[in-house]
C-alpha cells in the first residue's frame, strides 16, 4: 500500500526530470520525489510506502521468524519471504514512476539511504543479526525495484549521510539544511529526519548515480 503524504502544488502541472529518494525502513520507505537539477531543486511529492505490517510477520520481520536457526539455514529459510518483498517493492516503485509520469516528470535514478551490506554471518547475537539482516534487505528490495524499472539507483549509508551529501553538493552544511527546511515547507509535516534524508538523496540523485558506501 502507498499512501501519499503531500504534494508540491494545489494545481498546475510539473515537468522536466526528476529523481525519487528513499529512505528504507523495515518494511516500508519514505519516498520523496525531486525534481529540477542539483543547482535549483524543487521538492515535488512525498509518500509513506508500505511492504509489510505486523498482521504479515514474514514480510514485516522475516530474519526474526528464523532467527533461532543456524545463519545458512535461516538464510535458506527466509528466501521465499524475500522474493515476496522484491515483487511487493517493485510494484510500489512502479506506481510511485505511474505518479512521477503523470506529472509529466521523468524520473532518470533512485536514490537510497539505508543499512549497508554487512558480514551478518559475523554476528553472534541471533536478535541483533535478524534486525541488521532485515536492515539490508528493506534496503536492497529497492534496488531490485528500480533494477526491474530499468532505472539507474545509487545507495547511500546512514550514517554521516547529512556530510557525505553536502560533499557530493559542493554545498555548505547551512545551506543544504536551509534547502532541505525549504523542501519541508513545501510539503508539509511530518518533516522528520526520514523525510529529511529521502529529499536528500533524490537532490544528489539528479546530478547522476553511483554507489557510495
Amino acid at each position: 500500500m502507498r499512501r501519499e503524504v503531500a504534494g508540491a502544488r494545489a494545481g498546475g502541472e510539473s515537468s522536466g526530470i526528476a529523481c525519487i529518494g528513499l529512505r528504507a525502513r523495515t518494511a516500508r520507505a519514505i519516498a520523496v520525489v525531486v525534481s529540477g537539477t542539483t543547482g535549483a531543486p524543487r521538492a515535488v511529492t512525498r509518500a509513506e510506502v508500505s511492504l509489510g505490517t505486523s498482521d504479515t510477520p514474514a514480510l514485516f520481520q522475516p530474519h526474526h521468524q528464523v532467527m533461532d536457526l543456524p545463519w545458512d539455514r535461516a538464510t535458506a529459510a527466509v528466501t521465499d519471504a524475500e522474493r515476496a518483498i522484491e515483487a511487493l517493492a517493485t510494484e510500489r516503485l512502479r506506481s510511485l514512476l505511474l505518479d512521477a509520469r503523470a506529472r509529466n516528470l521523468d524520473v532518470v535514478s533512485v536514490a537510497l539511504v539505508g543499512a549497508p551490506d554487512r558480514n551478518l554471518a559475523a554476528i553472534g547475537s541471533p536478535h541483533i543479526r535478524a534486525h541488521a539482516a532485515e536492515g539490508v534487505l528493506f534496503r536492497h528490495v529497492w534496488q531490485v525495484a528500480a533494477d526491474a524499472a530499468h532505472i539507474p539507483s545509487t545507495t547511500f549509508p546512514e550514517k554521516g549521510f547529512e556530510a557525505v551529501a553536502a560533499a557530493r553538493l559542493k554545498l555548505p552544511l547551512g545551506a543544504v539544511r536551509a534547502r532541505l527546511a525549504e523542501f519541508g515547507r513545501t510539503l508539509g509535516r511530518p518533516w522528520r529526519a526520514d523525510e529529511k534524508a529521502a529529499a536528500l538523496a533524490a537532490w544528489i540523485g539528479l546530478g547522476g548515480t553511483r554507489r557510495v558506501g
